[in-house]
């Protein structure tokens, strides 16, 4: 018989009643290192005092009032959003997913309303993860998550992540834009790289494209700046963010320029819960945080720790990976062994991850760990891989 609650998830045997910190409590007393942040959502870790107070107090005051009304928490997040980035207005939504779909819309809508409505098809890349919605399925061009789902929806033209060449291969007539995502998540902790990033920047320049940019996962601090495409030096016309932006609390967003934002007129498209008052109230304090001086640099710093930490892991280890990649705090372990056991070993010794592509133990920890913290995860991983030993020894004897 199907349990209650949808078998959509092959969820580990783990709950968790509190958090503090960078730290899980489960249900049966056990305490977790939680460098997984419920998928890189978790950005001011758990129990932030601040963040539950603000999302308490405006609880008790109004949660939702729909966008028939102004809601003053969504004015002035968007006006923050914008002076923080380049952009020149912001869409609030719900999810990750929310947002990618109403970035394509965004730039189709664009191209219709400047005289190209031929102009429809978005480039996206190999490995790429931008969500479950019927149209994200086909942006992302996953065969596991596209079947069964009947035809694909048609509008997207996959290339090879860091092709530039691939790239300009695939523009054609119809094409109206590109989405990326400066560092893929799911894919495996990929980076593209600062040529490939303003390759593309030059590309949609030249041909009269947008560059709309996936920032859900790499966003909002996590790379050790606000987006990762910072990094590059360049500027989208249009970008998606999520997870980190409400520290926990579902909220999505999309940040544009004018050219774009511009021709989402009132009635072309919208959402019920996206921007209300609760929601809003948590990315604003997401944002004091993050916007805090000298915050951002710390998770730089940081990132740095931990990187040297997974490159010796690496060295010391060679049965069990084969390399470390990644920036600020979303790193990962290229594993030599499937990635699942080597997860489950880190779980055996109190350390909370999450599997990604090319085999890959991506680690996500909240922005606000400590360096104790990272000193025990070091430790962890060390003693996680020990376990992994005798499995590696089998593999090799193969």
């Amino acid at each position: 018989m199907i349990p209650a609650l949808m078998p959509t998830y092959n969820r580990a045997d783990l709950a968790f009643e509190r958090g503090e910190g960078a730290w899980l409590y489960a249900t049966d007393g056990r305490r977790f290192l939680d460098f997984g942040s419920g998928i890189s959502t978790a950005s001011l870790g758990h129990g932030h005092q601040q963040l539950a107070d603000a999302i308490a107090e405006q609880a008790h005051k109004v949660m939702h009032v729909s966008n028939l009304y102004r809601i003053p928490q969504a004015e002035r997040l968007a006006q923050r959003l914008v002076d923080a980035s380049f952009a020149d207005s912001v869409f609030f939504c719900n999810s990750g997913a929310e947002a990618n779909e109403g970035m394509v819309k965004m730039i189709r809508r664009a191209a219709y309303e400047t005289g190209h409505a031929e102009r429809y098809r978005v480039i996206t890349f190999e490995g790429a993860f931008h969500g479950r919605t019927l149209a994200m399925l086909a942006a992302t061009g996953n065969e596991k998550y596209l079947k069964g789902f009947g035809p694909v929806v048609d509008g997207f033209d996959q290339v090879p992540f860091n092709n530039l060449n691939a790239v300009r291969n695939a523009i054609g007539p119809q094409t109206a834009g590109i989405v990326v995502e400066a560092l893929q998540g799911e894919g495996g902790i990929r980076e593209g790289s600062v040529d490939f990033l303003r390759g593309l920047r030059a590309a949609c320049d030249e041909f009269g494209l947008l560059l709309g940019m996936d920032e859900v996962q790499c966003g909002m601090g996590r790379t050790g700046k606000l987006f990762g495409f910072e990094w590059a030096g360049i500027e989208p016309d249009v970008a998606a963010t999520a997870k980190g932006l409400g520290g926990g609390f579902p909220i999505g967003a999309i940040l544009a320029r004018e050219q774009v934002a511009k021709h989402l007129t009132a009635g072309t498209h919208g959402t019920t819960f996206g921007g209300n008052p609760l929601a809003c109230t948590a990315a604003n304090v997401v944002l004091d945080v993050l916007l805090a001086p000298g915050f951002l640099a710390e998770v730089t710093r940081k990132g740095r720790v931990l990187a040297a930490a997974l490159d010796k892991l690496v060295a010391d280890f060679p049965a069990v990976f084969e390399s470390a990649r990644g920036t600020g705090l979303i790193q990962g372990l290229k594993c030599v062994l499937p990635a699942g056991e080597v997860q489950a070993a880190f779980v055996a010794e109190g350390l909370l991850s999450v599997t990604a592509g090319e085999n890959v133990v991506r680690l996500v920890p909240p922005l606000v760990l400590t360096d104790a913290d990272l000193a025990e995860a070091a430790e962890m991983m060390r003693r996680g891989a020990a376990r992994c030993l005798p499995s590696a020894s089998k593999v090799a004897a193969k």
